[in-house]
């Protein structure tokens, strides 16, 4: 398997146990690898995760997969609809409950699309001078178990990191937690019942 075409492109990268990744494929050579990590075969970075080629069970490029910074009204428009359509339906969440306080002018969204198709987003804003709240990651069914919550959980970071903050916390749901701990978060609260889920305060270091 050579990776070097993959460099810097939109990809799955399916491992050995079958967990999915998704996103821009850092790559790098075997001599990298081996001074790096004692492994003597080509290698890429995803999301923050490093992954060899013998780690891994497929590669596949996604050229029409787009992550994007959602500023304008029409890009906005796909995380409303993702959020309708992946939890208000699904939870029975009003519109009200779901569009709080927080979804403002000023709040930021990662939008994922297939082919121009929204399909997974997140939304952000600021919690302190130093700390960027994450919320509201959702990704419709049919795209879930591909890696598309860390992609977006990922592109939030990496964008709240360019904006000066230095932490990221979230209020995780209970089922939840183990999966942000794998994105390297931990708890930092005790849980809480919120007007849907119980949830738990969750942070990380950006």
């Amino acid at each position: 398997m050579h990776l070097s075409h993959y460099t810097q492109k939109m990809v799955r990268v399916q491992d050995r146990q079958g967990r999915m990744y998704t996103g821009i494929a850092d790559v790098f050579s075997r001599a990298h690898a081996l001074q790096a990590y004692g492994r003597d075969e080509e290698g890429l970075r995803i999301n923050g995760y490093v992954l060899f080629t013998g780690d891994m069970a497929s590669v596949e490029c996604l050229p029409a997969l787009s992550v994007i910074r959602a500023t304008q009204t029409y890009q906005q428009a796909g995380a409303y609809y993702v959020r309708i359509q992946a939890m208000a339906r699904k939870h029975h969440i009003t519109l009200r409950e779901e569009f709080d306080e927080h979804d403002t002018p000023d709040t930021k969204y990662i939008v994922v699309t297939d082919a121009d198709f929204p399909v997974a987003t997140a939304r952000m804003y600021p919690e302190s001078d130093a700390a960027m709240m994450i919320g509201r990651v959702v990704v419709l069914p049919e795209y879930r178990h591909r890696g598309m919550g860390t992609l977006v959980v990922h592109a939030c970071e990496e964008w709240a990191g360019e904006m000066g903050y230095t932490r990221a916390v979230l209020d995780s749901r209970e089922n939840k937690v183990g999966f942000y701990e794998e994105l390297g978060y931990a708890v930092c609260g005790a849980p809480a019942d919120g007007e849907t889920f119980r949830c738990i305060r969750m942070e990380k270091a950006l």
